[in-house]
């Protein structure tokens, strides 16, 4: 998924957005101060950044000019605020943030909001052609991709694919062993399938957020397996 930077100097804040990221499948890493904020932009590069407009040391639109300023504004940035003006709002877009999150922030809003930003995002990257190599970002370890029929390119084994969609069961065992077999077996294809996303996997399965991660728990399902590297 993405690498997300959330800049809060609320530790509460950054715990709650941090589980709610991971629990979607992307990488967060937490910076509480300007300071922090701007080591960990230079070392992990993220894709995007959630960012407190008040903060102690410096505040958050003061950042986001000195990154626009520097050239350094190459991700989207989310600015995120329980006391900021229409007017704060306006200055902070026009510097170049992409969207605005009124505290305290729901659930729907952050996740649509983290995903359009990320979609603006992957438009903006350089699109993979065929023998025409990408120059890599520096800091980055370059992902391998596996493209069909390509020759001489070494394809991945099933095991190293995650869960299959066809699967074998065991059915001589008592209902409920078998029935918790297949029930894991389903929730990890689709945890595999859509990147750890509990969002997607509760619409693909039909079940309610809370009810699915129930579920998942009894059932002893690893939430990180699916989750993209």
């Amino acid at each position: 998924m993405a690498n997300i930077l959330v800049v809060d100097d609320e530790h509460g804040i950054r715990d709650l957005l941090s589980e709610i990221l991971n629990d979607e499948g992307h990488n967060v890493e937490l910076a509480e101060n300007a300071a922090e904020a701007r080591e960990a932009r230079l070392r992990s590069r993220p894709d995007l950044v959630l960012l407190d407009i008040w903060m102690p040391d410096t505040d958050g639109v003061s950042l986001l000019k000195e990154w626009a300023s520097a050239g350094a504004l190459t991700m989207p940035v989310i600015m995120m605020s329980g006391h900021a003006t229409i007017d704060t709002a306006v200055e902070a877009t026009r510097i170049g943030a992409h969207s605005f999150l009124e505290k305290p922030i729901t659930l729907q809003k952050l996740l649509k909001a983290v995903e359009q930003a990320l979609t603006r995002n992957a438009a903006r990257k350089p699109t993979a052609v065929p023998g025409v190599p990408i120059s890599a970002d520096p800091g980055r370890t370059p992902a391998v991709e596996f493209m069909d029929n390509v020759p001489g390119q070494s394809v991945p084994a099933a095991s190293a694919l995650g869960p299959q969609s066809q699967q074998t069961f065991d059915l001589d065992k008592p209902l409920r062993e078998a029935r918790d077999g297949f029930e894991k077996a389903y929730f990890e294809f689709h945890l595999a399938q859509e990147g750890g996303s509990m969002t997607r996997v509760a619409e693909q399965t039909g079940l309610e957020r809370t009810h699915l991660y129930r579920k998942l728990k009894q059932l002893g399902v690893e939430l990180g397996k699916g989750k993209r590297a």
